[in-house]
């Protein structure tokens, strides 16, 4: 696969919680000149950005982040916001403390709520793969399945792992049908990309991709 076609499944993403609109349009010029699926940026952004790109580039966001313990409520209040603002995608983290508890049916009922509530953009669910067991992973991809998301996403990238082959392999094993494998954190490189993609997954959330584009001029 060509650098230009794994572009094209990338999250270009600028997540650092001090980033400023220069960093955010910085972000967006080059995710439009190399081509990449959207932009992943906070949510107080988004608004500006949807006017900044003028339809040039899909906007996603993330709720809930990163740490994904907030309210039901909260999130999707927030989730509606960035909808309303133009968001396309929106990345949620699950409440963790929930899955080591054994109440998936709440993880279940809580992502279907946020899916409701930021229709008719596509929602991802961050399960953050580095504090789960496999079992846990496999009981989530059920629940995105069954709550109706389109995503089931590997990491935040915030925490003490990102992503691997192993993980996406398990999730796109276990995931039902239309269901699709984000892979984000820790993805430096294109041939990592390149793994990701070939275990299974559709989209990758990254940062480095691009930088590595224009440093090759």
């Amino acid at each position: 696969m060509d650098k230009q076609a794994i572009l094209s499944r990338v999250d270009h993403t600028e997540l650092n919680p001090a980033a400023t609109w220069e960093d955010i349009r910085t972000l967006c010029d080059d995710a439009i000149t190399y081509g990449t699926a959207t932009v992943c940026i906070p949510p107080c952004y988004v608004k500006r950005a949807v006017g900044y790109v003028d339809g040039k580039l899909p906007i996603c966001t993330v709720i809930g982040f990163p740490h994904g313990n907030s309210p039901t409520a909260a999130k999707a209040y927030e989730a509606k916001c960035v909808a309303e603002a133009g968001a396309k995608e929106v990345d949620m983290v699950i409440n963790r403390g929930w899955v080591k508890d054994g109440l998936f049916e709440a993880v279940t009922n809580e992502i279907a709520i946020v899916a409701r509530a930021c229709a008719p953009a596509t929602l991802k669910v961050i399960i953050e793969c580095c504090g789960l067991t496999d079992t846990e992973k496999v009981a989530l991809c059920h629940c995105v399945t069954q709550a109706g998301a389109a995503y089931i996403k590997t990491s935040t990238g915030f925490d003490k792992g990102g992503a691997t082959v192993q993980d996406v392999q398990l999730m796109a094993r276990n995931v039902g049908p239309g269901v699709k494998v984000k892979a984000a954190g820790g993805i430096r490189s294109f041939e990592a990309a390149q793994a990701m993609i070939e275990a299974g997954a559709d989209r990758i959330g990254a940062s480095a991709l691009v930088k590595l584009m224009k440093s090759e001029g």
